[in-house]
């Protein structure tokens, strides 16, 4: 069986990742894709369960993994509250003949794909403009205006870090951004 190679996937919030990468995971599975299960120090909410959403930790264990070199990137999103990547669960999807998926920051995507190299392809998805971002951020509903500026200031920064990524999908015609994936997808995993 072949190694499976990984598709990074990042974008500012508001850019319809979500969309097309589960869009490409549903309607593809020729694609053979599978998301890396992230490790997390937050107690499982409802109905998750260790090893298929994510893998629990304690914040003590989740340091001393890090200590460890354990994690391809890694955050702490809050004191305590950390989220990262295991290199060990990557190898065992990709020697398992999956395509490992991986929806993370920027940061994190520039991460993994220095370890990994020319055996992931990254992939940024971008808003057609900051003005477009504002305004489906705003059609959502979800968000008050002050979560949204922050959402944009962030989008900016984010936007910042395109260039270090191997393909910028500009995601103005839904329709058409999910054909483009497509096709840089087939090339990749084709190569």
């Amino acid at each position: 069986m072949k190694n499976g190679k990984l598709l990074i996937v990042s974008a500012p919030s508001g850019s319809g990742k979500s969309t097309i990468v589960q869009y490409l995971m549903k309607e593809h599975p020729e694609f053979k894709l599978a998301f890396s299960i992230s490790a997390t120090s937050r107690p499982p909410r409802g109905e998750e369960k260790h090893g298929v959403e994510y893998f629990f930790l304690s914040p003590d264990e989740f340091r001393q993994r890090i200590q460890n070199n354990e994690f391809l990137e890694y955050e702490e999103v809050y004191p305590n509250r950390f989220y990262g990547t295991l290199k060990e669960q990557v190898e065992k999807q990709l020697e398992a003949g999956q395509n490992v998926v991986f929806d993370v920051d920027v940061k994190g995507g520039c991460n993994i794909k220095k370890f990994y190299g020319d055996r992931a392809l990254s992939l940024f998805i971008q808003p057609p403009s900051i003005e477009e971002l504002r305004r489906r951020l705003e059609g959502r509903n979800t968000d008050s205006a002050e979560q949204i500026k922050i959402r944009l200031d962030k989008a900016e920064y984010e936007m910042s870090f395109a260039p270090q990524f191997d393909h910028i999908l500009v995601n103005d015609d839904l329709e058409t951004a999910k054909q483009e994936a497509i096709r840089i997808l087939t090339e990749f995993l084709n190569s």
